[in-house]
């Protein structure tokens, strides 16, 4: 597999206690799924690693990973970023789709002009706003239906209603 084949979940923050314990900041839209995966991917070279337990609480997740039984050992991991493979990635609606699936496409409007590429999405709480940049200009569009009007991740091109004021 390569790089582009996981999904990030989690970053260890810290140690918890004394038996080898990782605190975890979530960055899934799926917390629950911690406590049902069996394997991770840790680091960079995604390396599986298998989960002996795992819990959520207000401040993240706290996991057992397999071979990290020490204080120490769990320290040595912290920022270290937890993977999930893409394959065993939550099912998403129909209509919704992942950062990294929007992030790059080309945006043209529904005239046929060409807008320039997804190059970041913020999260507003309400809907996320996607930030096209194209030539040192950048236009920032609501991800609401209204706007978005199709997504067609095999060729690369999110088609948008220009409303008026999105300029």
């Amino acid at each position: 597999m390569t790089p582009s084949d996981y999904l990030a979940v989690a970053r260890v923050v810290g140690a918890h206690g004394i038996r080898g314990e990782v605190r975890c900041e979530i960055i899934t839209d799926f917390p629950e799924r911690l406590k049902r995966t069996e394997r991770l991917y840790l680091g960079e070279d995604h390396t599986p690693i298998a989960i002996e337990r795992a819990r959520l609480d207000r401040h993240g997740a706290i996991l057992k990973l397999d071979g990290v039984d020490s204080r120490d050992d769990a320290e040595r991991l912290r920022g270290r970023m937890l993977y999930v493979a893409e394959a065993d990635a939550v099912q998403l609606p129909g209509d919704s789709y992942f950062w990294h699936q929007i992030i790059g496409l080309r945006v043209r409007s529904d005239a046929g002009e060409d807008l320039g590429q997804v190059a970041e999405i913020i999260p507003t709480g309400s809907n996320d706003v996607y930030v096209v940049r194209a030539d040192g200009r950048e236009i920032l569009l609501p991800a609401i239906k209204d706007v978005v009007r199709e997504i067609d991740l095999a060729g690369g091109i999110m088609t948008v209603h220009m409303m008026e004021g999105l300029r």
